[in-house]
This record gives C-alpha cells, structure tokens and sequence, in this order.
C-alpha cells in the first residue's frame, strides 16, 4: 500500500487514542521502526494488557478454534490467549504477512470484534501491523474486503523522536551523540541483498552490544559489532567516531594544526570520518561567494585546502568525499573553492570523473 500522508511516532499514540477506540487500525511501516514497540506502550497507557498474535505463525483453527461436542452440536472454542473476559489491545502483527486462509479468519474479528460466539470485551481495542512490499520484506497483498475494515495509518522514522525517547531508556552515550550529529544514519532502506541494514531497532541492539561488552570492548570487536547490526556505510562512520572518542585525534585538532590526519590503514574507517566532519565544516564556514570575504574566511579557504592536500597524500579516495556533490549530483561547496580546488589539485578533481 502506497503512503499517502505519514506520521512521525510522536504523532500515533493520539491517533491511535482517536481511531483504535473506535475502530480498528492497521499501522504500515519499514521493518525495525518501533511499531511493536509503539502498540505496546499505548495498551499499557490505558491500562490495557496488550495480546500479540504473529501472522506469519498462525493458522486459521489458531483464531477460529477447534470444535468440541457439546449437547450433541459442535461448538468452536476459541483459544485462551483471545478469548479474555476482561477488555484487552489485541495486535495482530504481521498482519498482512499471513496467508489469505488467516486474513479471512480475522474478517469477522476485525470488524465484528465477534469469532464464533465469542465477542470481545467492550473497551477492547484491535490494532493491525505489518510491512510494505516496497520494504523487502514478507508481505501478501490485503484482501480489499479487509483493507476496507481498517483504518491505515503510515508510520515514518523521526531522528527527533527516537533520539527523545532514547535519552530517557538507557542507549548507550557514543549512539546517542552519533547520531544527534548524524540523524540520516538512523534508518535506510533495507537492501534487496543479505546484509544487515540500520533501523531504530538495530541501533538499540547495538546499544544493549555496548552495554554488555562494557569499557574494556575492543577495537576488532567493535568492528564486528556495528557491521553485523548497522549498513555497511553506518557501521564504518559509527567505528571512526568512536575511535575519535577513545583518540587524541579529533577535526577540532587537526583544524587547530594540533594533529594530523591518521594514516595507518587500520585507522581508515576513522579517517573516512573525519573527513566527513571536515566537509561538514567547510559547508558551514565557507562563505557562497567569494567576494568580500573577510580576512577569517581567507584563513579558513587556505587552511582547508591544505589539509585537503594532505588528505589526498593519504587517500585521494578518501579527499574526494569531501568535494563530492549530493546525491542529486549538485555540488555541496561554494563553486568558486571547488574552481581553486581543481587548479590546485587537478588529480584530486580527476578522480571525480
């Protein structure tokens, strides 16, 4: 199903508050962005247990329930975990991963709120989970029947939120001031290939990583770590910044001409760091034009380009990052420092083609 409004998770547990009371709600959204999390935390705000059922576990007789002869009829007896006599959130996760045989089955509690004889408590409330399509993920098409007995509501990744919500539940220091410098790093897409990818959900296992291993983790076993939880890209940074942490150096330091560049090969993740926290500055502090520079903006353009020369001594790849446009192919830096660079460091330039 195609967003056509999304919200962040800051917004939900209000709307949930307005729609799951009255009707039931379906909550669309990427692998690992706390959506669980989300249904779980509403029930208990009103006091309500919540009562997972997995789709992608379930068989239609697991709702339905088996029959049983009673005064010579056979009657359905539904199971225990839903057949409650007090009200209660019943989250249907993974809802539209689950086979056409199980959606159907959840048809009449859905919108009845009924299976068989058996009705839901009132004051009980159904939520609906599950991935897109788009998400490389174990979807089935929802039956247009049961698409038409939900509301939808599409969740979007908020830094904002998770960075608030995660002040407050124990992540570790280095994750949370990572990614208060780097809140793009919070989330990507998930890839078409078997690889680990960044989600709210990996960050926080990498958090309770950290926690475990404690003061005493290692450098190699930090390594292993991030790049068995995060994206490839992510991990790398996540390793350089902390090695900036655990370091003397520092973009501070080597502005200042307090430390050089690192040069070892094994402190290349680090130095593909620091040389995107020197693009960062460069962004900020070189001026858009060039007329009427003043006097600081002169010494920031000519220390920049030294240590851009003395990055490419090390890296020329690694130089490159800091000059290279966006994604959409526009260039990040003022045109007329790119110009100098090109004169200056034609191989450099070179490279880009």
């Amino acid at each position: 199903m195609q967003a056509a409004v999304t919200v962040t998770p800051a917004r939900v547990p209000e709307l949930l508050l307005g729609l799951a009371t009255v009707r039931p709600v379906f909550l669309w959204g990427a692998p690992g962005i706390g959506k669980s999390s989300l249904v779980r935390e509403f029930a208990a705000s009103l006091g309500l247990e919540c009562v997972s059922l997995l789709g992608t576990q379930l068989a239609p007789e697991d709702l339905i329930g088996v029959p049983q002869i009673r005064d010579g009829r056979s009657v359905f007896c539904p199971p225990e975990a839903i057949a409650r006599d007090e009200p209660y959130c019943l989250f249907l996760d993974e809802l539209n991963a689950s086979t056409p045989d199980v959606q159907k089955a959840f048809y009449s509690l859905i919108l009845d709120r009924r299976i068989g004889t058996y009705e839901l408590p009132e004051g009980s409330i159904v939520i609906g989970a599950g991935n897109r399509a788009t998400d490389n993920a174990l979807a089935r098409p929802l039956a247009s029947a049961l698409v038409n007995r939900l509301a939808h509501v599409h969740l979007e990744v908020s830094a904002t939120d998770w960075l608030a919500w995660a002040a407050g539940n124990g992540i570790h220091p280095w994750i949370l001031d990572h990614l208060t410098d780097r809140p793009d790093h919070l989330w990507s897409k998930p890839p078409k290939s078997e690889e680990p990818f960044s989600t709210p959900r990996s960050w926080h296992m990498l958090s309770d990583a950290l926690h475990s291993f404690g003061p005493d983790l290692d450098e190699p076993t930090l390594t292993v770590l991030a790049h068995g939880t995060l994206t490839p890209a992510h991990a790398t940074a996540f390793c350089g910044y902390v090695k900036v942490v655990r370091s003397r150096f520092g973009i501070e330091a080597i502005l200042r001409g307090d430390a050089r560049w690192p040069h070892r090969l094994e402190d290349r993740d680090l130095l593909y760091y620091l040389a995107e926290s020197f693009r960062g500055r460069l962004v900020k502090e070189l001026p858009v034009s060039k007329e009427h520079m003043s006097a600081n903006g002169r010494q920031i353009a000519y220390r920049a380009k030294s240590l851009l020369v003395q990055l490419a001594e090390i890296s020329v790849e690694v130089a490159q990052t800091v000059i290279a446009s966006d994604a959409d192919g526009n260039p990040v830096l003022p045109s007329w420092f790119l110009v100098e660079a090109a004169r200056d460091m034609p191989r450099l330039v070179e490279a880009r083609r």
